[in-house]
């Protein structure tokens, strides 16, 4: 197996949708939840690499080869007063795992974060990925305890949202 020396980390490209989407698939494949993946490399291509891209990627390659992906975007906390980023994505391929490269890309985030003015990180772990709770936890990336996670999406959302469009329609006309 290559040594940490070989692994370099780059910034993600247009040309590398192919790779996201297919770490994206692997890592819901790994955690059972494949069922659960609707985007498509035209979708990553439109929403991370458009106008205004909608997240931020890093690869890391053992000799020129994909090993793995972290997917990132900005974050603000209203309690803390601060920017941050939350980490969507981090996976690394099988066989390059135990040589820390989940770990380098998590840092590499931090860092292009930190740049950016972000002063803290935060993810999400699937419940049954104990797995990476314990190499999260091994890094510092404590389980806030504190909150839960709570979604509407899909048609829920949409409707949800037509409500408030309406909401404000009526606000104006008072």
């Amino acid at each position: 197996m290559p040594d940490q020396r070989s692994v370099t980390i780059r910034d993600a490209r247009r040309e590398d949708v192919n790779l996201l989407h297919s770490g994206i698939l692997a890592l819901a494949h790994h955690v059972g939840s494949q069922h659960k993946v609707l985007s498509t490399p035209a979708d990553l291509l439109l929403h991370g690499f458009g106008e205004r891209p909608a997240f931020d990627g890093l690869i890391a390659e053992v000799e020129g080869r994909f090993a793995g992906m972290c997917l990132t975007f900005a974050s603000f906390s209203t309690f803390r007063g601060e920017p941050g980023i939350y980490v969507q994505d981090l996976y690394v391929e099988e066989i390059f795992r135990g040589m820390r490269i989940g770990e380098r890309l998590l840092q590499a985030a931090a860092a292009r974060g930190l740049e950016k003015g972000a002063r803290y990180l935060r993810l999400s772990v699937d419940t049954g990925n104990n797995r990476a709770q314990a190499f999260y936890e091994r890094l510092g990336i404590t389980h806030s305890r504190d909150e839960q996670i709570h979604m509407i999406k899909g048609e829920d959302f949409s409707d949800f949202a037509r409500k408030g469009n309406l909401n404000r329609e009526e606000n104006a006309g008072a």
